[in-house]
């Protein structure tokens, strides 16, 4: 297993200008960590310069992670640093609503790009130098949508189901590396992703949600002792129970109800 000790270590964290992402590099930074972190829009110099007020280095990389052009600028500005990356949080996600044939294929595309695609090149660069030298942590942002088909969120449900295994199977693969694998599966939180996907009308979009900054910590805190996975939250938890148990079929209607645009008005 990795060593726990926290040190001026380097930790790199994707989709960081905002939420989740934001909030796990406050907990690197806070553990004394420099960053090198990483999103598709201009906030993330602004949270570069509110993360350095913890007395730690940030470089911030403005790149569009659903491209390979995107994942190699970040690649090359690691490689660049000349450190090794002792913590990757692979945060970088987004939604889109609607239903999938009223959806514009090119943004549902992106879905994919981003949260699957993007991912997984990113982790399987670092991945290989963590585990040539026998130490490192990976962390992955899935979700508990990943447990229930998405009706109006199909494209992205089914990419959370995807990092949901994909982060179980690379934690065996990796088992005896060195390199520990975890996934922080995180119910509806207090972010701009609603927004961003289209969703505020909705009964999901318009609900109450997780504080981001406590997600974060129990994501990262999952990460720091080694755990597989961790849901956050007493109701997600129970919500997820119930969704290994209940039929598919079940679940796509309970969430249709969720997520049929304006549902929130019902």
């Amino acid at each position: 297993m990795a060593d726990k000790q926290a040190g001026k270590g380097l930790a790199v964290v994707t989709g960081a200008s905002t939420g989740i992402g934001y909030e796990l590099a406050k907990c690197a930074a806070r553990d004394g960590y420099d960053l090198i972190i990483a999103a598709d829009e201009d906030r993330i110099n602004q949270a570069a310069a509110r993360l350095k007020e913890f007395g730690t280095a940030v470089d911030a990389v403005q790149a569009d992670l659903s491209t390979p052009e995107g994942v190699d600028r970040l690649a090359e500005r690691i490689t660049a640093s000349g450190r090794s990356v002792d913590m990757l949080m692979a945060n970088a996600g987004c939604g889109l609503g609607k239903a999938f044939l009223d959806q514009d294929f090119t943004e549902a595309r992106r879905v994919v790009d981003t949260n699957v695609t993007g991912t997984i090149h990113l982790i399987h660069a670092v991945g290989n130098q963590m585990r040539s030298r026998g130490q490192g942590r990976i962390l992955l942002t899935g979700s508990i949508a990943g447990f229930m088909p998405g009706s109006y969120q199909a494209v992205y449900n089914a990419t959370k189901a995807f990092i949901n295994s994909f982060s179980f199977a690379l934690r065996e693969e990796l088992k005896d590396s060195g390199v520990t694998v975890s996934c922080l599966m995180p119910g509806a939180t207090e972010t701009e992703f609603f927004k961003r996907a289209g969703l505020t009308d909705t009964a999901i979009g318009q609900a109450k949600k997780d504080d981001a900054g406590e997600v974060a910590r129990i994501g990262y805190d999952a990460m720091m002792d080694g755990e597989g996975d961790v849901v956050s939250g007493w109701k997600n938890k129970l919500q997820a129970a119930v969704a290994n148990v209940t039929p598919a079929s079940v679940l796509a209607h309970q969430h249709s109800k969720m997520a049929e645009p304006g549902s929130g008005r019902k």
